[in-house]
C-alpha cells in the first residue's frame, strides 16, 4: 500500500474517482458543501478526497462548470408573484421548480435560481416562497421553501412599471 503519486508509504486516504491509495500530502481535497447547490451529484463526487490526476481530469471541470452556472444565477431576473403586470406577456412552458427546507431566504431564492441557470433560462418568474417556523423546546428557526417557473425573458417582451417611470430608482 503505497502512494500512486509519492510512492509513500503512509496513506490513509483513497481517491474518490480510481480508488487508488494516497497520502494526505498528495490528496486534494474539496469542501463537503462545495457543490451544494445541485440537486444530483455524480457519484464520484459523493467523495471529498481525490489524487491531483483524477482531480484535474474529472473533478476540475466540473468544478468549473458548476461555479460558472452559479455566477450565472447571481444574474438572474426574479419575479415574484405580486409581479404579474410585469410578466403577463412572457410564456411559460417549462414545469414549475422548487425548493424545500432552507434555512435562508436568499439561499432559497439563490437555490431556485441555480436551478433555472443549470436549465439554460435567463429569469424566475411567479416566485412564491413560504416559510414555516419550527420550534424544538425552546429553540426556534425558520425553514424555507418556494416555487417558480423558469423562464428566459427578452426586453422586448418585459413590461415596465409605468408608476417608476418619472423616478427608475
Amino acid at each position: 500500500m503505497s502512494c500512486c503519486i509519492c510512492q509513500k508509504s503512509k496513506t490513509t486516504l483513497v481517491c474518490g474517482v480510481c480508488h487508488q491509495d494516497v497520502c494526505k500530502s498528495c490528496t486534494v481535497f474539496l469542501e463537503p458543501e462545495q457543490f451544494d447547490f445541485l440537486k444530483t451529484k455524480p457519484d464520484f463526487l459523493q467523495s471529498s478526497a481525490f489524487c491531483s490526476a483524477c482531480f484535474t481530469e474529472k473533478v476540475s471541470p466540473e468544478l468549473d462548470k458548476y461555479e460558472a452556472t452559479l455566477e450565472a444565477a447571481k444574474n438572474i431576473l426574479v419575479f415574484d408573484v405580486t409581479q404579474g403586470k410585469e410578466t403577463r406577456f412572457i410564456k411559460r412552458k417549462e414545469k414549475e421548480i422548487s425548493v424545500t427546507d432552507c434555512a435562508d431566504k436568499d439561499e432559497t431564492v439563490l437555490r431556485l435560481a441555480f436551478q433555472a441557470a443549470e436549465k439554460g433560462y435567463n429569469a424566475i418568474v411567479d416566485m412564491d416562497l413560504k416559510s414555516k417556523k419550527i420550534k424544538e423546546g425552546t429553540y426556534q428557526h425558520t425553514l424555507w421553501s418556494a416555487t417558480a417557473v423558469p423562464v428566459n425573458v427578452k426586453g422586448n417582451k418585459l413590461m415596465k412599471d409605468r408608476s417608476i417611470w418619472s423616478d427608475p430608482n
